[in-house]
């Protein structure tokens, strides 16, 4: 069967893409060229060009596949009916799986983006914000609905939540840890929403019920 040229123009893209976070991820954003990127697609020079005007251009549409469908996907658990904790299951799994499928992208949000500054463009910072004002509206949902605790402010939760899972990533990718297999990637999804939920402290070893936030730790925040 003949294909299109769509069809053919998104091969040739994902390709590109492949290659592209390939280089990326050894070499950074701005050491990675265009010629290393076509060598790594095995695909010629000018073709890389024909589909993408630079190398900005092409890390552009890099970066804005990942927020376009992240924001997508928080969008969509912010309206959606489930029970509060299997949407921040999924937000959870989102990750490790792209972890887990793409690792290279994953490598570059977390080495080039989430902590790096030199990148941090005023662009990037208003996505980052964006990111986190979808989370907190998700987590105020859980604290209407009685899943969460109200004595923190909602964005408290957030930065928490979003802490624990960026550190959690970001030491399996410093550390080159690979998710074995699915079931793997469940226990460790269930044990981040454990801990988040319910603290890593046996609930038979608390002499009196666990701390509330009062004003003083409110005032260090």
């Amino acid at each position: 069967m003949r294909r299109n040229g769509d069809e053919i123009k998104k091969e040739k893209q994902s390709v590109i893409f492949d290659a592209a976070l390939k280089v990326i991820k050894e070499k950074g954003f701005h050491q990675a060229r265009i010629s290393d990127i076509a060598e790594e697609a095995g695909i010629s020079y000018g073709l890389v060009y024909h589909y993408f005007k630079s190398k900005e251009d092409l890390c552009y549409e890099i970066l804005h596949q990942w927020w376009t469908n992240l924001y997508h996907l928080l969008e969509n658990i912010k309206k959606s009916r489930n029970d509060f904790h299997p949407k921040l299951r999924g937000l959870i799994l989102y990750f490790l799986n792209t972890y887990q499928q793409k690792p290279d992208l994953m490598n570059i949000f977390i080495t080039q983006i989430s902590r790096s500054t030199n990148n941090l463009t005023k662009t990037r910072l208003d996505h980052f914000k964006k990111f986190i004002g979808l989370t907190e509206a998700i987590m105020m949902q859980g604290q209407k609905k009685g899943a969460l605790r109200s004595d923190f402010e909602g964005r408290y939760l957030t930065y928490i939540f979003l802490g624990v899972l960026e550190t959690f990533l970001s030491i399996m990718v410093l550390g080159n840890q690979k998710i074995k297999n699915d079931q793997q990637k469940e226990r460790i999804a269930d044990s981040i929403l454990e801990v988040f939920l319910n603290g890593a402290t046996l609930k038979n070893k608390f002499k009196d019920s666990p701390p509330k936030a009062d004003s003083r730790f409110k005032a260090i925040l």
